[in-house]
């Protein structure tokens, strides 16, 4: 009881700064989302910011946007780092070297490997020129779209690329800690390799899967740098249409802005709630 106690006091000048600062910033942003914001004028509390960005068009195709990036991406980075971790913990030779080199790009900065996308595979970036150089197409300008385009291809490149060894590192220190002896006793029964895979190795590795999925989902969602560097101007990601809205030269378009704000903050808590659920059915509690 004295150790929780002691510990807890500890954590307390830690926990009241951040805890003030994120509920300060979240409360004044719910407020500023009910249109009280009396620098302005505005003095009584109304739903006028969440009735207009629910009634526009712009913010619909915008979630579905956003809700595209989030799951492609996650779902791509997850299949790839599941299989870059089961042929690292086969590496025998030179495993420590390329687990390295597998993991380099952790501690690039996104927004750098965003430019990195833009240089590469813009219709004016190097494969594009390489494709001319080799005749592929007549010009660069014929080069596929693959940055400021609908689909948020170069968005989802650059998620895959800085994701994959986040969820891999967390996928493969499971792999290496339960060892080889459950897929043993399943091969000696008979199993086959993906069987082997599918009900005993995935089934162990799922809870540290799951929560690092959920992770890369959720910053997906709500992260602005990315979409507003390589993604389309229409339609853009609600984090993009948010910081559009609160830059407005208007001010009277700062509710607006504060409520898309919350919002991806609930639908945040939402995907949150959704893991907890999950993972406590699986865990069985």
């Amino acid at each position: 009881m004295y150790r929780h106690l002691k510990i807890t006091l500890m954590l307390l000048p830690a926990l009241a700064v951040l805890g003030g600062l994120f509920l300060g910033g979240l409360f004044l942003g719910l407020m500023r989302s009910f249109n009280y914001m009396p620098v302005i004028g505005l003095t009584r509390p109304s739903m006028d910011a969440y009735l207009a960005i629910f009634s526009d068009r712009e913010f619909y195709r915008s979630f579905l946007l956003s809700i595209h990036i989030s799951f492609t991406s996650t779902l791509i980075s997850c299949v790839l780092a599941v299989g870059a971790a089961l042929l690292l913990r086969r590496l025998h030779l030179g495993r420590t070297v390329i687990t390295f080199l597998f993991q380099l790009n952790l501690t690039v900065p996104h927004l750098v490997g965003a430019i990195g996308i833009l240089y590469l595979f813009s219709q004016s970036g190097v494969f594009a020129r390489l494709a001319a150089e080799m005749d592929l197409i007549s010009r660069p300008a014929e080069f596929p779209a693959l940055v400021f385009d609908p689909y948020a291809i170069g968005i989802i490149l650059q998620y895959v690329w800085k994701e994959v060894p986040f969820i891999g590192v967390i996928v493969l220190a499971n792999m290496q800690t339960m060892g080889h002896d459950y897929e043993a006793v399943a091969r000696s029964l008979g199993a086959t390799r993906w069987q082997g895979f599918r009900y005993v190795l995935l089934p162990l590795i799922w809870p540290g899967l799951l929560s690092a999925s959920v992770i890369v989902f959720a910053f997906a969602f709500g992260a602005y740098e990315i979409p507003a560097l390589l993604g389309a101007h229409y339609p853009a990601a609600l984090p993009v249409l948010a910081h559009r809205k609160y830059t407005d030269v208007d001010l009277a378009a700062r509710p607006e802005a504060m409520a898309l704000a919350i919002v991806i903050a609930v639908l945040s808590a939402v995907m949150l709630a959704i893991y907890i659920r999950i993972s406590r059915r699986r865990n069985g509690c």
